[in-house]
């Protein structure tokens, strides 16, 4: 296939909405017109890369109105098409996709150029501030995944209540809460999430031998971030 190939099914598709279609006009691989509107630019690409968007970003400097042409069945659009229509939505350009085998040609918009201004959503902003505002200094180095995962401020909730454990043997959970002072210390211990507690009885716990075997892993950070 070729980018040629992907003209014809764009200027139908186009002439029948009222556009006047031209190609290769300054550079420029679709030019349409209709009337005192403002112009349609389309940049007609094989692949969906960085390459493509920039180029069609800069087209913005000539109309507000501008898509990107790619073929159908691209592998980038297969396995991320929400993300890659939500990213040109962002950039104000327009998403068109060809499929110059069909009889007549066929022309999907997966969205049009306009100004988008995506929905925030709170829950999730106040999730990862409470994270923030939960987590205990700053054992992460960004852009990174430790060896042993990620810490969070959950996990560094059960890692003080295990070292309590491993300093004082079975204790009530009572005891812990109030020792620390965790106010979720219970929760903690009897949804153990990382299986390092055991229970011996009524709210009575012990360092499992998972938690005895993991928790030097987490005393001591991978790289400390000063």
């Amino acid at each position: 296939m070729r980018e040629v190939d992907l003209y014809p099914p764009v200027k139908q598709f186009l002439s029948q909405q009222g556009y006047e279609v031209k190609g290769e006009v300054r550079d420029c691989d679709v030019i349409a017109v209709r009337r005192d509107e403002p112009m349609v630019v389309v940049e007609l690409k094989l692949a969906f890369n960085l390459t493509v968007v920039l180029q069609a970003v800069d087209r913005l400097q000539i109309s507000d109105t501008v898509y990107i042409g790619i073929p159908t069945g691209l592998a980038v659009l297969k396995r991320n098409r929400k993300k890659a229509v939500k990213l040109v939505r962002m950039l104000g350009l327009g998403l068109l996709e060809i499929d110059p085998s069909a009889r007549i040609g066929a022309v999907d918009v997966l969205c049009d150029p306009g100004v988008y201004k995506p929905r925030k959503v709170k829950r999730r902003a106040d999730r990862l501030l409470g994270e923030f505002m939960h987590l205990v200094g700053d054992p992460n180095i960004g852009g990174s995944t430790a060896r042993r995962g990620i810490m969070t401020a959950y996990r560094q909730k059960a890692i003080a209540i295990a070292t309590y454990l491993a300093d004082h043997d079975a204790t009530k959970a009572a005891v812990i809460a109030q020792a620390l002072p965790e106010p979720k210390t219970r929760a903690i211990l009897y949804d153990n999430a990382y299986g390092w507690f055991d229970r011996l009885g009524k709210g009575i716990y012990d360092l499992s031998p998972r938690g005895k075997s993991e928790l030097p892993q987490w005393s001591q950070p991978d790289d400390p971030v000063e």
